[in-house]
């Protein structure tokens, strides 16, 4: 192992710098253009017509009532 590596703060400030890179490049893939369309679309979700979701489970239990 070279020697530089020994010392454990240059091995913490690698570290440091790995995470910072993989923080950056995830922040650019959150933030591109190419993805808008479908974080837009993820993020209308919660609005969506539960009618269109409704498992036969529901509608079936909905039967029950009087």
């Amino acid at each position: 192992m070279p020697a530089f590596l020994t010392d454990i703060g240059t091995i913490r400030g690698i570290g440091t710098a790995v995470v910072f890179i993989a923080f950056v490049a995830v922040v650019l893939w959150a933030y591109s253009n190419k993805r808008k369309s479908s974080f837009d679309e993820a993020a209308n979700l919660p609005f969506a017509d539960e009618a269109d979701s409704a498992s036969p489970r529901d509608e079936k239990a909905g039967d029950d009532k009087p």
